[in-house]
């Protein structure tokens, strides 16, 4: 129902910033939670950030509160992630995920996009 194409990885330098894109194609995307997600090289993935339907809520992992923020815009079909003080530990792949409805376990989460890469430097 929902296709999801992150976009803004790259290479920065540890205290730099970055901001993700996850492009939506549905037509109901306002009906969608959306989380991000990360996967480092030999580690599980883990949690993020999440946002509501309409942006009303939004939930952080304790490792990124202060530096990260989440946001989107419906009528663009569009979640952000902005990320502020990056640190080397933040390098991973990040993915969006959507699932109708509230936020919630990450098992629940049923479209995933392919992930973009973030590498911070030291």
């Amino acid at each position: 129902q929902v296709r999801l194409v992150e976009s803004g990885g790259g290479l920065v330098q540890a205290g730099g910033s970055l901001r993700l894109s996850c492009a939506a194609s549905g037509r109901t995307f306002s009906r969608y939670a959306v989380g991000w997600f990360r996967q480092a090289p030999g580690k599980d993935r883990e949690f993020v950030a999440a946002i509501s339907r309409n942006g009303g809520s939004i939930y952080f992992a304790d490792s990124v509160k202060g530096r990260f923020a989440i946001s989107r815009d419906n009528a663009k079909n569009t979640v952000y992630l902005q990320m502020n003080s990056l640190k080397p530990e933040d390098t991973a792949v990040y993915y969006c995920a959507a699932k109708p409805g509230l936020v919630g376990r990450e098992s629940d989460y049923d479209y995933w996009g392919q992930g973009t890469q973030v590498t911070v430097s030291s």
